[in-house]
């Protein structure tokens, strides 16, 4: 009998394993983690870099709190800091993210045309022309552009319920 158990297991193992070696090209591919094709591969915000150690500094006030900020030194971001000093009304979406709109779309010729905002990316909304405030984890989507980084402090966005009211300041000379 347990000959009989032993030369069964043997024969299931030698029958689900393959002689041919790897998988050939006719199987499933694993998962991708890369951006969508669209994607350029600067589409991310991971890593710092020399223009946002050289951006400008900006002061995010919204329900008694205040975050600060560095916006990228980038056509972009100039022309998001050139609008300041600014008052907008900002709302929830997908419990990751505040958006309201600008009072005039920013440039983003040059830019990628989409992105992978970090946690605390201060980012644009191209098609619609708004300021994100990101506090949670978003994925890549076309139409991003990363502005910049909040610093600490800015998981208080997450704790407001709907809509909120933001002064966005300036507090380096541009």
């Amino acid at each position: 009998m347990r000959l009989s158990l032993v030369l069964l297991v043997a024969g299931v193992l030698t029958a689900c394993s393959s002689a041919e070696g790897p998988a050939s090209p006719s199987s499933t591919p694993a998962p991708s983690t890369r951006a969508p094709s669209g994607a350029p591969s600067g589409a991310t915000s991971g890593a710092t870099s020399e223009a946002e150690e050289s951006g400008t500094r900006i002061r995010i006030e919204f329900a008694g709190d205040q975050v600060e900020a560095t916006v990228l030194d980038t056509p972009v971001g100039r022309d998001l800091v050139a609008q300041l000093p600014l008052e907008l009304d900002m709302s929830d979406h997908g419990g990751v993210e505040k958006t309201g709109p600008l009072p005039r779309e920013l440039s983003t010729d040059g830019e990628p045309t989409g992105a992978d905002p970090d946690v605390g990316a201060l980012g644009y909304y191209a098609p619609y022309g708004d300021l994100v405030l990101y506090y949670g984890d978003q994925s890549y989507f076309d139409g991003i552009v990363v502005l910049g980084r909040m610093g600490k402090g800015f998981d208080a966005l997450g704790r407001i319920d709907g809509n909120v009211s933001v002064r966005v300041e300036a507090l380096d000379q541009p």
